[in-house]
């Protein structure tokens, strides 16, 4: 459940591609005119990335398979990937990181840039629960907030450099909220995975 702590955006490698003359092309499949015209309509900026039922179409579900493989995969090295022009796959990637379908960050350690304490909290509320959700995203060390059913009415994530800094972000940031009635702490002692490479569908 960790979201690591220190992330920084990054897209991909946006220099051309210096391998991409007639020898590097030779395995990929030869494009005539109207191909290349037919990717670049496909890509205009009118045209939606979603089929006709509002899912992400399957070149743009390509697209995410391989930003997941390597996030700084040159736009040239994925375009041939899906068989779209270099400029049709640049505007695709871009729409989906301006609706937020993707996030291309840098994702490290937390324990190995020093936030060597890391917890779940479990946070019940009286009254509405989104103005307390609203104000535990606020906090700096919360690297994930969501709104649950259960026993708990919120899971808070927090990344913390050690016991003590954990103690007050507890004490003088989540529990000052009003609202929050109690929290129950669950500190982690190992992280045994961490993984974003959930498919697409």
């Amino acid at each position: 459940m960790s979201r690591a702590a220190g992330r920084s955006l990054r897209g991909p490698d946006p220099t051309p591609s210096r391998t991409a003359g007639p020898a590097a092309r030779a395995g990929a499949r030869p494009a005539d005119d109207d191909d290349a015209a037919g990717d670049d309509r496909a890509d205009s900026p009118e045209s939606p990335i979603r089929d006709a039922s509002g899912r992400l179409d399957e070149r743009s579900k390509r697209i995410i398979e391989q930003l997941q493989e390597d996030g700084r995969r040159s736009y040239a090295a994925i375009a041939r990937a899906v068989g779209l022009s270099e400029a049709a796959t640049r505007l695709r990637i871009q729409r989906m990181i301006d609706e937020r379908i993707v996030q291309i960050v840098a994702v490290t350690r937390a324990e190995a840039v020093g936030f060597r304490r890391q917890a779940m909290l479990g946070v019940r509320v009286e009254g509405e629960i989104r103005s307390v959700a609203e104000k535990l995203t606020e906090l700096p060390e919360a690297e994930y907030v969501v709104v649950c059913a259960g026993q708990y009415d919120l899971l808070v994530e927090l990344i913390c450099e050690d016991d003590e800094h954990l103690l007050e972000v507890i004490d003088n940031g989540v529990r000052a909220i009003p609202g929050v009635r109690t929290t129950e702490t669950f500190v982690y002692l190992r992280l045994e995975k961490e993984s974003y490479l959930w498919g697409t569908r």
